[in-house]
């Protein structure tokens, strides 16, 4: 048979999916693929439920249902001051991964090239070289994540067409400041780019922080798709319910991507997150303090144990150095190693590099219950006899 395609039949099996699968063979705590282990507010999952019996369950609007697009943009004025049109700047997506495709796919051209900064999500770099399109992939330095500055300028020419930026940054916590973003919209301004900002993480920021989104950014407006997620505001990420967020110019093309991927999505669901975005402010602010607390506890046990445990301002994952406990392979190993033999899994770091990796660090994942938690760090600290 002629081969597959070169992208996607050259790729291995995500590395979620793998470790997840060593955690099952060895009855490891998956502390892997990030989900919260307890299901959403019931009243959002009431919601759905009333409109799959009430009906209708057939085909909804392929831009999204009013409801759903309507609450997303009273979602932006509540609390980022955006002024969105709902009915020509917002698109509902089957989730934030088909966000993320429909906006690349709706952006590039063969040859284009797209600024990305590593460790990164898994999906961009596939999407990006199915296209066509060509990478540039500027890391940010731990232990602190700082933003190389230079090298990020160097990496934008006239040939840059877009730029993605993930912030809180999946898999490392990151929250980029002010001063980080306007530095970086000052260069996709220059160089006349558009910014795909994944943004799915926006509710889930510690210590105090503020979620800046980039389109609030002088100049950024016109040239910014930001895409959020249900499942990671609502913790029910197996309802795979995203949106876009853009001016009508960069929006348009996103929408005809999306058509032909999944055209639209679940419309119990898409009502069911559009009761949720007009949840009280004490629900968003708790769901952000709850998750602090969590990386909190996890992040003490770690270190208790002799882990250098690296800052996290914001998503489900911490990542720590483990060095410190005297293990001297690669991050691969060692997550290798505490899934079989600790009963503890996690993900290797440099999974999410396309450059050269940093290959000392495990990313953790503490969007579960307390006991498990708990149970995870007293099996890994027996493990090292700590």
């Amino acid at each position: 048979m002629k081969p597959t395609n070169r992208v996607f039949g050259g790729l291995g099996t995500t590395v979620f999916e793998v470790m997840s699968g060593l955690a099952r063979e060895h009855g490891a705590i998956n502390l892997g693929q990030g989900f919260p282990d307890v299901d959403g507010p019931e009243d959002v999952r009431r919601a759905a439920a009333d409109a799959t019996m009430e009906g209708p369950n057939q085909y909804p609007p392929m831009l999204g249902i009013p409801e759903l697009r309507q609450a997303i943009a009273g979602h932006n004025r509540r609390f980022y001051g955006l002024e969105v049109d709902w009915r020509t700047e917002t698109l509902v997506t089957s989730g934030a991964t088909e966000a993320l495709g429909s906006c690349l796919m709706g952006s590039l051209n063969p040859g284009d090239e797209v600024v990305l900064i590593e460790p990164m999500y898994d999906s961009y770099l596939p999407i990006i070289r199915l296209v066509g399109a060509v990478p540039k992939v500027v890391a940010v330095e731990a232990p602190g994540w700082t933003l190389p500055r230079e090298k990020l300028a160097a990496a934008f020419s006239s040939r840059t067409k877009a730029l993605v930026l993930n912030s809180p940054m999946n898999p490392v916590g990151k929250v980029f400041d002010r001063d980080e973003l306007g530095f970086i919209a000052d260069l996709v301004v220059r160089h006349d780019a558009v910014a795909i900002c994944d943004e799915v993480y926006e509710h889930l920021v510690f210590d105090g922080l503020p979620h800046i989104p980039l389109m609030t950014l002088p100049g950024m407006r016109e040239r910014t798709l930001r895409i959020g997620s249900a499942g990671k505001i609502f913790s029910l990420t197996g309802w795979k319910v995203g949106w876009v967020t853009g001016a009508p110019k960069v929006l348009e093309s996103v929408a005809k991507a999306h058509q032909f991927l999944t055209f639209t999505t679940a419309p119990n669901l898409q009502r069911g997150v559009a009761y949720g975005l007009g949840k009280a402010d004490d629900y968003f602010q708790d769901l952000a303090g709850e998750q602090q607390r969590k990386r909190d506890l996890l992040g003490k046990g770690l270190a208790r144990i002799g882990f250098d445990v690296l800052p996290s301002g914001g998503t489900y994952f911490i990542s720590a150095d483990f060095r410190p406990l005297g293990f001297n392979g690669t991050d691969v190993d060692f997550c290798r190693h505490i899934t079989a033999e600790a009963k503890v899994a996690a993900v290797p770091v440099s999974a999410f590099y396309d450059g050269e990796p940093v290959r000392h660090l495990a990313r953790f994942c503490f969007c579960k219950r307390d006991e498990i938690l708990t149970e995870a760090v007293e099996r890994l600290a027996w493990h090292f006899g700590r």
